[in-house]
């Protein structure tokens, strides 16, 4: 049994934090919403009163936060003030490549070991144990957080040295977010021509067209797998984080000086998308605005 401080119990946090307790590890968990520790209660969590008590004597830390300036504060202000020395630290939020190396730093310098591994796969994934972890760390620490992240994962890849797992992530969900707007409107198209949304699926997901967003992921109900879309767009992905993704791509483009204009389109559809009040929706319910049938959503 492994103690590990889990903070940051959201929609992908909380989900995660229950997977390490059906493991069998000793999971302190803390988070701001007291709905929110209940729930990681009644999963098998121990619920502590803040950061500085779950981390206490935890050998592992795992934190999943909103942002930057939420991963800067919680270490820079707690963990690395409280947890013991021997903890292994992994942040597995997505934040912008700046903060990520800026935390390690702070960490190393402290003495602690170190990584960033965002993720892959959703709030189904997450609660499935099925994420993709994306690692920025030494090469010698990875086997150590590849254990860690064990009962939360399909797979973990060691992507390179502090900052790489989130310069993957940003990468990762630019390409999400491009081809799910091409997916939808290739759907939207083809039932403007009369093409059985059905019939198009099959036919795109056994042709040159095939991609996640088509054949996993396919934003039309009833169509394929079940999605989101099978849920009236919820429990799933939701638009603002994809627009949150976007945005720290485009910001890591503007400083390297890479040209994404796909990105930056993609960036901008999403945003009004959620300008229009469908933040909350899983995005790939992007496809009703495409059709012009948003009323559906309501």
């Amino acid at each position: 049994m492994t103690r590990i401080a889990f903070i940051g119990l959201g929609n992908m946090g909380g989900g995660m934090a229950a997977n390490q307790a059906k493991a069998q590890h000793d999971v302190r968990a803390f988070d701001l919403s007291a709905a929110a520790l209940d729930k990681a209660a009644a999963a098998g969590c121990h619920p502590a009163g803040s950061v500085a008590e779950a981390v206490a004597d935890a050998e592992v830390v795992i934190t999943m936060l909103p942002a930057g300036p939420h991963v800067r504060g919680v270490y820079g202000e707690q963990v690395l003030a409280h947890a013991p020395k021997s903890a292994l630290l992994i942040d597995c939020s997505t934040i912008d490549v700046d903060s990520a190396r800026a935390v390690a730093g702070q960490a190393k310098a402290a003495g602690f070991r170190f990584a960033d591994a965002p993720v892959s796969g959703g709030v189904m994934a997450a609660e499935a144990g099925t994420l993709a972890f994306m690692v920025g760390c030494d090469a010698g620490d990875f086997a150590a957080v590849e254990a860690a992240l064990a009962p939360m994962a399909r797979v973990t890849i060691h992507a390179g040295d502090h900052g790489a797992g989130q310069a993957a992530k940003i990468c990762n969900n630019m390409l999400l977010g491009v081809s799910m707007l091409g997916t939808c409107e290739a759907f939207a198209l083809a039932e403007k021509l009369g093409l059985a949304a059905d019939r198009f699926f099959e036919i795109a997901s056994k042709s040159s067209g095939q991609c996640w967003s088509v054949s996993t992921y396919c934003p039309v109900p009833g169509v394929g797998p079940a999605t989101p879309a099978d849920r009236n767009y919820e429990d799933g992905f939701a638009t603002a984080m994809m627009l949150k993704d976007l945005k720290l791509a485009q910001e890591a483009a503007a400083r390297a000086g890479a040209s994404t204009p796909m990105g930056a389109q993609a960036e901008a559809l999403y945003a009004l998308f959620d300008a229009n009040g469908f933040g909350g929706k899983d995005f790939s319910a992007v496809l009703q605005m495409l059709r012009g049938r948003l009323a559906e959503l309501s």
